[in-house]
């Protein structure tokens, strides 16, 4: 089962199909445990998976007092968070197969952190799933300007996060782990 956000009018139904499910975000590209993990969870736990891809590019304007979220473009490249939230979802039905469990897929806006726990609020998850950002100077920098995810989540919600490694480990005589 899949969807894409759903409209105003269908959003309160899949909501209450997806109560106590496990929210996994995910982001192009990314390797494919991450998910795997996030699956092996929901069906230890007997609930629904809910794939997460969160747009960077746009943010939240207001919301709907029946839950539907109105969102704005930060510049005028629309077609990036549609691309990505294509490819994790084209990534997600190739892996997901025929896992035995109901999960769908969404894109939500902002800030990452942010939105997830609203997401989770919303369908009283039980469990939250995020990978580990990638190595890289790039990835340092935006960490050190936002944070990590999994970080801001912890501190701003009760619910456990199961944090996935994606890449290879780093040797422990290694001081420096973003050399890359």
């Amino acid at each position: 089962m899949t969807d894409s956000t759903p409209a105003a009018s269908d959003e309160a139904a899949q909501n209450a199909a997806l109560q106590k499910a496990v929210i996994v975000g995910i982001q192009p590209d990314q390797p494919p445990h991450v998910l795997d993990e996030a699956v092996k969870y929901a069906k230890l736990l007997g609930a629904p998976l809910v794939i997460v891809h969160v747009d960077v590019t746009r943010f939240v304007t207001y919301e709907d007092p029946d839950g539907y979220v109105h969102s704005a473009p930060i510049d005028m490249n629309l077609d990036a968070g549609v691309a990505e939230f294509e490819a994790v979802q084209k990534a997600a039905e190739e892996q997901m197969g025929d896992q035995g469990i109901t999960w769908t897929a969404r894109q939500l806006v902002g800030d990452p952190a942010l939105a997830i726990k609203q997401l989770a609020d919303k369908l009283n998850a039980q469990l939250i799933v995020v990978g580990t950002r990638k190595r890289g100077l790039g990835e340092s920098i935006r960490e050190f300007f936002t944070g990590s995810v999994a970080a801001r989540l912890a501190h701003r919600q009760h619910r456990s996060i199961l944090v996935v490694p994606q890449g290879e480990q780093v040797p422990d005589d290694q001081k420096d782990i973003w050399t890359e």
